[in-house]
């Protein structure tokens, strides 16, 4: 004689809380590594910004930067200030570099490809933090996020001032590697 046919629970009820689960888990196991992506994509970074213009095409003064990096950056110590710091910095990168007035000589290929990377970092940092670099909850001339700003605004003007030259551009291109140095000392303080 047969075995009594038992009623199984059918899965199928809690298929749709899955998959509703899945997009939450993915974000959050893309988001576990953050400082190791971060680093990589530092380093990426570095190699285009070299491979956009390995030598200028004529010899250019090194002007005296007048954009130091801020101190105020320099000086964060807790983990998620560091991770706003680096998505703020990011943001003012993109923009800089999306200028349509970038020099000849650069190759355009690994421009595009360096303007690739900082979009799709930028979203994963936004999308691991949500929130963050929206909000500027401290005030006065050690706000960092007011720093960033005026650091940002002094290399603006530098170009401006030298009409977007070639030899300006390459200046900021060295100033821009010298912010991914500063943006990988911050990486180290990233939560991991």
């Amino acid at each position: 004689m047969a075995a009594p046919a038992t009623r199984h629970p059918c899965l199928w009820h809690g298929a749709p809380v899955l998959l509703l689960l899945l997009p939450a888990l993915s974000a959050a196991l893309s988001c576990a590594n953050l400082r190791t992506r971060q680093s990589t994509f530092n380093w990426d970074s570095l190699q285009l910004l070299h491979a956009m213009a390995p030598s200028p095409p004529q010899p250019c003064d090194q002007h005296d930067a007048p954009f130091p990096f801020p101190k105020t950056l320099l000086a964060i110590q807790a983990p998620r200030q560091a991770t706003d710091a680096i998505l703020r910095i990011l943001r003012h990168l993109f923009a800089t570099l999306s200028n349509e007035n970038i020099p000849a000589h650069w190759d355009s290929q690994a421009h595009q490809q360096l303007l690739n990377q900082l979009h799709s970092q930028i979203q994963h940092l936004q999308r691991c933090l949500p929130g963050t670099g929206t909000d500027s909850k401290s005030q006065g001339p050690h706000n960092p996020w007011l720093s960033i700003i005026t650091y940002f605004r002094r290399i603006q003007d530098f170009l401006r001032t030298h009409n977007h030259s070639p030899c300006a551009w390459d200046n900021v291109r060295l100033e821009v590697q010298t912010c991914f140095q500063r943006i990988h000392n911050l990486t180290r303080t990233m939560a991991d």
